[in-house]
């Protein structure tokens, strides 16, 4: 597998576009799930869907932040200096095997995508955080144009 080396804008991009379409299914799943209240299931089985509804919903929201401080960054409105400060992605608490168990295979499959979507984000935030390229293709041009012109 090739590891890229910085991250760009069209990454980000797809990326972004990705953890949306994951965060839609995440609010229809958990939202039915709390609208079915009148299908008899166990209270085990209300607790380990509302457990890991929020911690799937919260997941999201920290990758959506991380992307949206990302698309920022690029777009310019968010320096490299508070983007290292506030742009850090928090840790998961990943889903309990015992309450997984007690779900829909459907929405143990999609608590586990989340999870794959957070790790890979992951990835790129602890890989960024330690001298990966993360700037906008402007901001290199303009450097670039400076150190051509302190040359002539």
């Amino acid at each position: 597998m090739n590891r890229t080396k910085n991250l760009s804008r069209p990454i980000i991009e797809s990326l972004y576009t990705e953890a949306l379409v994951l965060a839609d299914e995440v609010r229809a799943v958990f939202a039915l799930a709390q609208d079915s209240s009148t299908i008899a299931v166990s209270d085990r089985v209300k607790l380990a869907l509302s457990s890991e509804g929020l911690k799937t919903t919260t997941r999201m929201m920290h990758v959506l932040a991380w992307l949206l401080n990302q698309r920022a960054h690029y777009s310019g409105q968010m320096s490299q200096e508070n983007l290292r400060k506030h742009g850090r992605l928090p840790n998961d608490r990943g889903p309990r095997e015992e309450d997984l168990e007690l779900l829909e295979p459907a929405t143990r499959e999609l608590i586990i995508e989340t999870v794959h979507l957070h790790r890979r984000i992951a990835r790129l935030d602890r890989a960024w955080s330690e001298g990966f390229e993360a700037r906008p293709d402007v901001h290199l041009m303009h450097e670039k144009l400076g150190r051509a012109m302190l040359r002539h």
